[in-house]
C-alpha cells in the first residue's frame, strides 16, 4: 500500500515593520511548535509583498535580514522546514501574472485589505500603487506555485485565501488541471491579538503608533511598560468579555496564550487590573526571553543566515519551477 503523501504548508510574513508579539502568537508559535514537525513546510519572507506601498529601500532590506532571523530564533529549524526569501525565488513572479490574467478586476477590486489601505493611502494625499490592488494575485501565486495543502493564517487573511482558491479552480477549469485547492487553517487560541492602546484594533507590525504594540526585540522593561499602560475599561472588576471589555479580554486572551490556559478561567482569579497586567507583563517577558536570547546570537553570524536562505531558496525554486512550468505551457506560452 502507497504511503499517503504528506501535506505541505506554505506561510509568509511580510517585512513592513518589526515582528510583534502578534505574529509570534498568532503564526508563529504554531510554525515552530506544529507546522514544521507535522508537514512538508515552507515558510517564506515575502518582501516583495513590501513595495506595494511608499517604503524606504534599505530598511526593507534590513527588516528583511530581520525577520529571517527571527523566524529562525523562534525555533524553525532549516533541517525540518524550508525557509526563504521570496524575491530570490524568480517563480512567484512568474506565476503572478498569469494569476493577475485569471483574475477580474472585479475581484480584486473586492479585497477589503485593498479599499481599506487605499483609503489610507488617499487620506494622506498619497496616490496609490497598481500593486496595492494587484498583490493578492502575487499572494495566489506564491501559494499555488508549491502546491500547497494548508496556508495557516489570521482571520483577517481567510478573503484572500478564498481568492486563490477561486483562481486555482478558474485556471484548472480552463486550461486543466494544474493547481492544488489549498485550504486555510485557524490557530485557536490568540489567532488575532490586539493593539494594548486600541484593543478594537489588530496588534500590527506597520502602525503609526507603537505605544500598544510590544516587538519581539523590545527590551523587557519597555514589554512591561507597554502592558502596564494598556487600556482596560472604566469598571474595576475582571471578566472576560470581548464585546463588552476589549481591553481586558485581549490581556487574558494573551495570557492564555503565554500560559496554556482558558481566559475565562483565568479571569476569575483576579480582583484588580493591577495585578492582571503585571501577571501579563512576566508572562511575555519569558515568553520572549529565549527567542531574544538567540536572535542576538545570530545575529552575530550573518553568515549563517545567508546560507540558510540561500539552501532554502534554491530548494524552493527546485519544488516551484515544475508546477509554474507546467502551468505556462496549459496557457500556451513556450516554457
Amino acid at each position: 500500500m502507497a504511503m499517503a503523501e504528506r501535506a505541505r504548508i506554505f506561510s509568509g510574513v511580510k517585512p513592513t515593520g518589526h515582528l510583534t508579539l502578534g505574529n509570534y502568537l498568532g503564526a508563529m508559535r504554531r510554525w515552530v511548535e506544529e507546522d514544521q514537525h507535522r508537514a512538508d513546510a515552507l515558510f517564506c519572507v515575502v518582501d516583495l509583498h513590501a513595495l506595494t506601498v511608499e517604503h524606504e529601500p534599505a530598511r526593507v532590506r534590513r527588516l528583511t535580514r530581520q525577520a529571517a532571523t527571527l523566524l529562525l530564533a523562534a525555533g524553525l529549524d532549516p533541517e525540518r522546514c524550508t525557509l526563504f526569501v521570496q524575491s530570490q525565488v524568480d517563480e512567484h513572479l512568474r506565476l503572478s501574472y498569469l494569476m493577475e490574467c485569471t483574475a477580474s478586476d472585479g475581484e480584486m477590486r473586492r479585497m477589503i485589505q485593498y479599499k481599506e489601505k487605499a483609503a489610507r493611502e488617499q487620506a494622506r494625499g498619497g496616490s496609490v500603487r497598481l500593486s496595492l490592488l494587484t498583490y493578492p494575485a502575487l499572494m495566489a501565486a506564491d501559494i499555488l506555485a508549491y502546491g500547497t495543502h494548508e496556508v495557516p493564517v489570521g482571520e483577517d487573511q481567510a478573503q484572500h485565501l478564498e481568492l486563490t482558491r477561486d483562481l486555482a479552480g478558474r485556471f484548472n477549469e480552463r486550461y486543466g488541471a494544474t493547481f492544488v485547492m489549498p485550504k486555510v487553517t485557524y490557530p485557536a487560541v490568540a489567532a488575532r491579538v490586539m493593539d494594548l492602546q486600541e484593543p478594537t484594533s489588530k496588534m500590527g507590525k506597520s502602525h503609526a503608533r507603537t505605544a500598544g504594540i510590544v516587538y519581539l526585540l523590545d527590551e523587557p522593561e519597555v514589554v512591561r511598560k507597554k502592558v502596564i499602560r494598556a487600556v482596560t475599561d472604566t469598571a474595576s472588576d475582571v471578566v472576560y468579555e470581548r464585546g463588552e471589555r476589549p481591553g481586558v479580554a485581549n490581556l487574558l486572551d494573551v495570557l492564555a496564550a503565554c500560559t496554556g490556559g482558558d481566559p475565562e478561567r483565568l479571569a476569575e482569579g483576579y480582583a484588580s487590573y493591577g495585578a492582571l497586567k503585571r501577571d501579563v507583563a512576566e508572562a511575555v517577558v519569558e515568553l520572549l526571553r529565549p527567542a531574544r536570547k538567540r536572535h542576538a546570537e545570530l545575529a552575530a553570524d550573518p553568515a549563517y543566515v545567508d546560507g540558510v536562505l540561500r539552501d532554502g531558496a534554491e530548494r524552493a525554486r527546485a519544488l516551484a519551477r515544475p508546477r509554474v512550468d507546467a502551468a505556462y505551457r496549459a496557457v500556451g506560452l513556450m516554457a
